[in-house]
């Protein structure tokens, strides 16, 4: 089994900033594309940022210039540098890992989630 936790989270002024961290642990060949998503109060989840294996990342708008994933192979870890954080950033934050396995009839891909982590940026 494969298992995603992050850690992070909290309640910040706006301005301020956060780092959040998804570790990846459990039965895992190679992780590929890793991302963060947040569901605000009342709203959809929406997908943040993303990084692939080979280290290319994409971000939506709202968050260009002021976030920024990477990761850490080694760590099977992922983070996003959160800066000049603004309200409309409240949400939960999730990480999601597509990661091959290996299984009984094979090698799979899977995609995981993480439990999410609150993030609360005050005015």
């Amino acid at each position: 089994q494969v298992q995603l936790v992050e850690s992070g989270g909290g309640l910040v002024q706006a301005g301020g900033s956060l780092k959040l961290s998804c570790a990846a642990s459990g039965s895992i060949l190679s992780i590929n594309r890793m991302g963060w998503y947040r569901q605000p109060p009342g709203k959809v989840r929406e997908l943040v940022a993303y990084i692939t294996s080979g280290g290319a990342t994409n971000y939506i708008d709202s968050v260009k210039v002021r976030f920024t994933i990477s990761r850490d192979n080694a760590k099977n870890t992922v983070y996003l540098q959160m800066n000049s954080l603004k309200p409309e950033d409240t949400a939960v934050y999730y990480c999601n890992a597509d990661i091959t396995q290996d299984g009984s009839m094979g090698y799979f891909s899977q995609r995981y989630w993480g439990q999410g982590t609150q993030v609360t940026v005050s005015s």
